[in-house]
């Protein structure tokens, strides 16, 4: 089983967390793009969805599954999301494709997270996957500066723009044994926009796609 059949497994399991009714977030992602397509089997059920980012948007309005304006809606039922790591305690890293800010914002405004993956996904500590941060553009030396007095290696992902218009440092060589206190930390270093870290807010259910079938952590 290649690892696109395990991601498109976990994505149809989500399905069920959908409600007749209700308007719900999408995150951005491979496996995210297979819960838009099986969205667009059941879209007379939902309102509309809340995106995080301008390709998911492209996706769901082409299955004509209207995109909301989080401002407009209020709390969301449920956020649909992927994961580049996520440990037992469902912690999270996020970020890889640059949509980490408004992931993050949609994460937050909803009732229950719900993170869709393929089982190479889950390890024990996370920080094999660079970890993102959003920065302000004028900000970016500076950030990576005080990153490697905590101990990562910045890389500047060069030639990269975030739908808000800021940049993004992947930051290697972490082991992240406690994600909670890295996340504050990073937080609190001036012209930091987003942590790619979601730990203060962890997925509510984490669903596996893997050779055996799917798994369910929650």
């Amino acid at each position: 089983m290649s690892q696109g059949e395990m991601k498109q497994k976990a994505a149809k399991a989500a399905l069920e967390f959908v409600e007749t009714g209700e308007i719900i977030g999408v995150g951005t992602g491979s496996t995210v793009n297979y819960f838009i397509d099986y969205l667009a089997e059941i879209k007379h059920k939902v309102e509309g969805a809340v995106s995080s980012s301008e390709a998911s948007s492209d996706r769901l309005r082409s299955h004509g599954i209207p995109v909301l304006n989080l401002n407009d809606t209020g709390t969301l039922s449920i956020y649909v999301d992927g994961a580049d790591e996520s440990n037992k305690h469902l912690h999270l890293i996020k970020g890889g494709g640059g949509a980490l800010t408004r992931e993050k914002i949609i994460a937050s405004a909803s009732k229950r997270f719900i993170c869709i993956a393929d089982d190479s996904k889950l390890v024990d500590v996370m920080g094999k996957f660079p970890l993102p941060i959003e920065v302000i553009p004028m900000a970016r030396s500076y950030v990576a500066r005080e990153i490697t007095k905590l101990g990562g290696t910045p890389v500047w992902r060069d030639q990269f723009i975030t739908d808000n218009g800021n940049e993004i440092l992947d930051i290697h060589n972490l082991e992240i044994v406690n994600p909670v206190e890295l996340e504050n930390d990073l937080n609190q270093i001036t012209g930091v926009v987003t942590v790619g870290l979601f730990a203060k807010r962890p997925a509510d259910v984490l669903i596996l796609g893997g050779k055996d079938g799917i798994k369910r952590y929650d």
